[in-house]
């Protein structure tokens, strides 16, 4: 993991969710994830608007799309699910920590995906569950 001190990228960082929250208030590890049946060790963010897109729409719950600016308040990582087996290099720069993100702000407006963009991609997700290919390294 890399610290405040080697920083592996100075963002501004998005998280984005479906969860109401207000500045101030911290996303912390271990709520279920949106993309398997149990707790996350790992809270999930990205320095990319368009992976924060991602993240906010296709949440698990028919609440309205959020994206948050977060601070993260201690070490982090690359995500080795995303950086690893699909995206060589971390182009998308996503992260995960187990320390806290404190909501720094909230988008007020952003362009969505195309609903044509979004449902390809939940059926390309539920497809990989079906097969038992939607494993993450958490």
């Amino acid at each position: 993991m890399k610290g405040k001190k080697d920083v592996l990228d100075k963002g501004p960082f998005f998280h984005g969710t479906k969860a109401e929250l207000i500045i101030g208030d911290l996303l912390e590890p271990q709520h279920l994830s949106n993309y398997q049946d149990k707790k996350s060790n790992y809270i999930y963010f990205t320095a990319t608007l368009d992976a924060a897109k991602w993240g906010a729409e296709l949440a698990r719950s028919n609440a309205k799309e959020r994206i948050y600016i977060v601070e993260p308040l201690g070490d982090f990582e690359n995500d080795p699910n995303v950086t690893d087996k699909k995206f060589p290099g971390n182009p998308t720069r996503s992260y995960r920590s187990k320390s806290p993100l404190k909501i720094v702000a909230e988008l007020g407006s952003w362009e969505r995906h195309s609903d044509e963009e979004i449902n390809r991609t939940l059926t390309a997700l539920e497809k990989m569950r079906e097969q038992g290919k939607m494993v993450i390294f958490d």
